[in-house]
């Protein structure tokens, strides 16, 4: 068994723990507080969204609506290189700064501009990603990268003047596909000696990022073996996935100014506040304390605003003009300058036994990371970490990776985070060995499948080390079956023209609840006089409704309703630490830490309940707004503990209760996608019937909200599958500037999306909840191939699925 010190996705070598191997008693099941359905209060309820009525009324205050604060704010644009490689030789910016409203104009050598490297990806610390960027840069790597910003009293007048700056380059060759990047005569992007921070495995004098490799067992001596044998399959596929955008309803926008105290203040759309906070801090060279970042309502950030894009461009134009700048991000700048997911090709390899056993999986992928390296290990290598413990008993796996740099836009993090392209390619080969060996592809996975209280070893396939994920719930059975019936998998029916063709195919799915051993949230819930509480997280809300299910989680331990706890908006001022909203961490990761400060505070309300009632605090119980004695029957409300706690004779104390919560676990969901489809053979065109979506996801803490991200998320992996993509021309200039330019699917081309919950229960999660929101994007594109390999025999491989690859291959039969 091979596996090298290759770190986890926030770059640290991963080490097996007690909480990976050791049983899961009922000892430490107990204060998850499980529940029957019928004892829940909050949890589990249909909880109306607490934001919702004010986004859909337009009262919701975005980053871009706090402009009003700042009477004297200033607005912005950014100067992008117009080449895809080369260096800046000069800047010619006075025509600029002279324009009638221009405040401030700032070049690479401006002063109030760093020249530290840094990365821009939102992950902990130390930074897993190499630092390799500059707030603006004199060596041009992408068509899109940041040479000069204007500051100007509007909008209009900045952009007018930005197009006023003459930049003069040496241009060097550009190189704008992996295979090429490679090779030892490509022209290389980056110097090795201007690199902190490399990743393992990097070459830079042939433009890899990263590289990665681990083994189970043998996979060589598997295939060898299989050559001899009459009762080996060898199966051999390619997958291919291109650029996708996160198209982000609300662009990139960062306010920024010093604040009556001299302190930087970054009012921001961003998932990740506190590294934000932590990574100016180091850019700037000033405290921590120093530095406050604000988070508003924030207009989806699908892994794109995990990246810390703007933030810094903004404040040292800010520092420049002195005076408050807000830079938003054009809607062009959003398809190329922003971030993206990465695209990849990835080769699986399998032997499978002639009962329908698989052997041996080797899996090798290579990503394109673009012109920089945020997320570049990590992300690549969850295409293999995510997809393989699908499939962990397999007694030979090897994954091999590599992140290759290209001069176009830069890759980063996006939602499933490297799964839905793994997810593509395994489950896209999973239905071709089981038409190789004429099963049917949901038996085949059956004998193969991970199940509950399996030790999953694969999703350490890249850990040093031995490890095991100790799976506790596992719904995979109950989402076939459920997904089976719902897509009508045993009743299709043909259509009567001779010409059209109509299949079923499905995928299975699987992920993670945050990043074990690498995670913290923190609560603070404090109860007011009328017995209402406000909770404070640094959880970030991004439209998920995460600050819903908070107050449902906390309601459902304090026995009130989740109308009765305001939870406050993240700021790093006033909130508890976060890592922030990614990998799937915020419901099981803060959820818990919510949980605990709720019992902290139950604690001390039961000691005045106890006062109150003449009671002991072992005899009661919180419900229905009050606490009751369950020896008497008797009760006092909350607001009554409220008055008496704050206001009382004897004993004067605000109850508040805070707790932390990092973990070692990060159970996984897991799901069965199911896809009903007609295509027509004469041109390939094809109907989408019905994409249905069965999870387990443990127990809902609000069924409504948990439907909607896997509607959201079916729609996103729908576009993956059959619109995505970015276009370039020769030069590596952007063709895609805009919506109407891109592939999303409209309304007229959304098929029906049909959510589908099954409850477990996961004893490490509060109220045993594991995650949601990423899991439904990782299925769509592989359930979508194997429906059209069943209805017309053809196989398309490379997304995007489109009507004339079908007729492509058709042609060919």
């Amino acid at each position: 068994m091979s596996r090298p010190n290759t770190p986890n996705e926030n770059g640290r070598p991963d080490e097996s723990t007690s909480a990976d191997t050791a049983p899961h008693g009922a000892g430490d099941e107990q204060p998850r507080g499980r529940k029957p359905k019928d004892e829940r209060e909050s949890v589990s309820s249909r909880t109306e969204k607490s934001d919702a009525r004010k986004i859909v009324t337009g009262e919701a205050t975005y980053t871009a609506d706090h402009a009003a604060a700042f009477p004297n704010l200033a607005e912005a644009a950014v100067v992008r290189s117009e080449i895809a490689h080369g260096v800046v030789t000069d800047i010619e910016t006075s025509a600029a700064a002279e324009m009638d409203g221009v405040y401030a104009v700032i070049t690479p050598d401006s002063p109030s501009v760093p020249d530290k490297p840094y990365t821009s990806a939102g992950q902990s610390y130390p930074e897993p990603s190499p630092l390799d960027l500059h707030v603006l840069r004199k060596r041009v790597r992408y068509v899109g990268d940041p040479i000069a910003a204007v500051a100007a009293e509007d909008a209009a007048t900045a952009r007018a003047a930005a197009r006023q700056i003459t930049v003069t380059y040496d241009e060097y060759d550009a190189v704008f596909d992996t295979e090429t990047a490679t090779d030892e005569a490509a022209p290389q992007i980056h110097d090795r000696d201007d690199i902190e921070n490399p990743q393992p495995g990097a070459a830079y004098e042939r433009n890899i990022e990263a590289h990665a490799l681990g083994e189970i067992g043998d996979v060589d001596d598997a295939f060898e073996a299989a050559a001899t044998r009459d009762d080996r399959t060898v199966v051999e596929t390619e997958w291919e996935t291109p650029y996708q955008s996160h198209c982000v309803p609300e662009p990139h926008t960062t306010i920024a100014h010093r604040d009556e105290d001299n302190r930087y203040h970054l009012v921001t759309s961003t998932q990740v506040p506190y590294h934000v906070r932590r990574q100016l801090a180091h850019l700037f060279d000033v405290p921590i304390r120093d530095v406050r970042v604000t988070k508003p309502q924030v207009g989806a950030g699908f892994g794109g605003k995990q990246s810390m894009v703007i933030e810094p461009i903004t404040l040292a134009l800010s520092l420049a003009a002195d005076r408050p700048v807000k830079l938003e991000a054009t809607r062009r700048e959003e398809f190329h300058a922003m971030r993206l997911r990465r695209p990849s090709r990835i080769e699986v390899r399998s032997v499978v036994t002639d009962d329908g056993e698989l052997d041996a999986l080797d899996m090798s992928v290579v990503t394109n990371s673009g012109a920089y390296g945020p997320h570049g290990l990590t992300a690549a290598g969850a295409i293999g970490k995510k997809p393989l413990p699908l499939y962990t008993h397999t007694p030979n796996i090897r994954f091999e990776m590599d992140a290759v740099h290209t001069n176009l836009p830069i890759a980063g993090a996006m939602r499933g985070y490297g799964a839905p392209q793994g997810h593509f390619a395994v489950e896209g080969h999973m239905d071709e060995v089981a038409r190789e060996l004429e099963i049917d592809p949901i038996e085949f996975r059956a004998r193969n499948y991970i199940g509950e209280g399996d030790l999953d070893i694969a999703s350490g396939i890249l850990k040093d080390g031995e490890y095991g994920r100790k799976i506790r719930s596992c719904g995979l059975e109950e989402c076939i079956e459920r997904g089976k019936t719902a897509i009508g998998w045993d009743e299709v029916d043909q259509p009567d023209a001779e010409h059209l063709h109509r299949g079923c195919g499905m995928a299975l799915a699987t992920q993670g609840s945050g990043i074990p051993g690498d995670e913290l949230g923190a609560a603070h819930i404090k109860m007011n006089e009328d017995g209402s509480f406000i909770l404070q997280t640094g959880a970030v809300d991004i439209g998920t409704g995460a600050d819903t299910a908070m107050s449902q989680i906390a309601a459902e331990v304090l026995g009130t309703s989740p109308e009765d706890i305001v939870v406050q908006p993240s700021d790093t001022d006033i909130s508890p630490f976060d890592y922030g909203a990614y990998a799937s961490s915020t419901t099981y990761v803060t959820g818990q830490a919510v949980q605990k400060a709720a019992l902290d505070a139950r604690e001390q309300l039961f000691e005045f309940a106890a006062q109150l009632l003449d009671e002991s605090v072992e005899k009661l119980v919180a419900r229905d707004g009050a606490v009751s004695s369950k020896r008497t029957g008797e009760s006092v409300t909350l607001e009554e503990i409220g008055y008496a706690s704050i206001y009382g004779d004897e004993v004067r104390a605000q109850i508040m209760g805070e707790a932390s919560h990092s973990t070692d676990e990060s159970p996984p969901p897991f799901g069965a996608q199911f896809a009903d489809i007609t295509v027509d053979e004469r041109t390939g065109e094809f109907e989408v019937h019905e994409l249905a979506f069965a999870v387990d996801c443990g127990v809902a803490i609000n069924p409504d909200l948990a439907e909607g991200q896997v509607t959201g998320a079916m729609h996103m992996s729908y576009e993956l599958a059959t619109g995505a993509d970015l276009s370039f021309d020769d030069d590596g200039t952007p063709e895609t500037l805009g919506f109407r330019h891109y592939g999303m699917p409209r309304t007229s081309d959304q098929p029906p999306l049909t959510p589908i919950l099954v409850e477990t229960h996961e004893p490490t999660g509060p109220f045993g909840a594991k995650s949601i929101a990423e899991i439904p994007t990782n299925a769509v594109p592989p359930a979508l191939s194997n429906a059209i390999r069943r209805a017309v025999d053809v196989r398309i491989s490379d997304l995007p699925i489109t009507a004339g690859k079908i007729k492509t291959e058709l042609d060919k039969q």
